[in-house]
């Protein structure tokens, strides 16, 4: 059998770029020492493409959402270095915690009595501060299987750090107190976000995410993130269009004059939505703006101004997070977690 064609959907990844976002994120928290968010296959962008980078760079403390993530990151630090937020919901998600020495994040009374009852140990601690998700309330921290928890890392997490809300004083206020009310080693507070919002809030650890990949999730950040993600397609096929030819369901486009386009095999399946409709994609300074509706696995662009594009030939979806937020209304969470496994990475 031959071998298999290289995919024509690439995202390239600025390893570089990860690295300096992470010192950056490490510096701007002061006292307090950077671990990185790795959940969701690094927010899309590939476990075994991002970790060693952030190992290297010098991050030493990783958290993930759910077991089933554990296994691809202890591939490249030790699983004492792993903690799941999730923490564990039954028996079997104990003993797997056991098995590999992941840290459970343990969530509720319930999940405490879990872990206890198994044994004990180490194990980090959610309080709910107020965004009302995972983490036990501050009335539970009394009970007495919390009080003998084996605490490591004692978390809670802002809810609009991203803003200027009251909010986030009084997030602070009540994790100062649960602070005074469990024995543990170390604090932890601040999100990619809260790392802007000063020293007030980052404690011993902060656990940035968004921020690491690109993300900009408040202007204090902006001069010190670097883009991370670059989606590109090549171009599957030319073709030439008369003045009334539609283009893509439904015609929403309709050449106005006789033109050049290019079709590309990318759409929504590849998480690139058909909120992206109106945009356009790059070639060096060109600009190629994508005609009518985007399709599950094709898009079509606009090859007027750049003659010398044919079939095979490479185009940039331009992907710096802020402003495809703006262009797309999605969120730039959801711009990096969207992308779909076909790209090459």
């Amino acid at each position: 059998m031959s071998s298999l064609p290289p995919p024509t959907l690439r995202l390239d990844l600025d390893r570089e770029a990860l690295a300096a976002n992470w010192r950056a994120l490490d510096r701007m928290s002061g006292s307090a020492r950077a671990g990185a968010a790795v959940k969701a296959d690094c927010y899309g962008l590939g476990v075994e493409h991002c970790v060693p980078v952030l190992r290297d760079a010098g991050c030493g403390d990783f958290f993930v959402a759910h077991w089933s993530e554990v296994a691809a990151v202890v591939e490249h630090v030790d699983a004492a270095q792993v903690a799941v937020l999730h923490g564990p919901l039954d028996g079997n998600e104990v003993a797997y915690a056991r098995e590999t020495g992941a840290l459970p994040v343990i969530d509720s009374v319930r999940q405490a009595k879990l872990w206890a009852e198994s044994g004990g140990g180490p194990c980090h601690l959610m309080v709910d501060s107020g965004i009302n998700r995972l983490g036990i309330s501050p009335q539970e921290i009394s009970n007495p299987v919390v009080q003998a928890l084996d605490v490591q890392v004692l978390l809670s997490h802002l809810a609009c750090a991203d803003e200027d809300s009251p909010m986030n004083a009084r997030q602070l206020e009540t994790f100062r107190d649960a602070i005074q009310r469990v024995e543990h080693c170390e604090t932890s507070l601040a999100n990619s976000a809260g790392i802007a919002l000063g020293s007030d809030y980052h404690f011993d650890l902060t656990r940035p995410g968004l921020a690491l990949y690109g993300g900009v999730p408040r202007p204090e950040l902006a001069d010190h993130i670097g883009q991370v993600v670059f989606p590109k397609a090549a171009i599957i096929q030319t073709r030439q269009l008369s003045a009334g030819d539609g283009v893509g369901y439904n015609a929403t486009f309709t050449a106005p004059v006789e033109m050049r386009v290019g079709v590309l095999s990318l759409g929504y399946a590849d998480g690139i939505l058909r909120s992206w409709g109106g945009a356009a994609f790059r070639s060096g300074e060109k600009r190629l703006p994508i005609l009518g509706k985007v399709s599950m696995d094709m898009i079509v662009i606009d090859l007027s101004d750049a003659p010398e594009l044919g079939e095979g030939d490479w185009v940039e979806l331009p992907y710096h997070l802020p402003d495809a937020a703006q262009q797309t209304s999605l969120t730039q969470y959801e711009l990096l977690t969207v992308l779909g496994n076909r790209f090459a990475r």
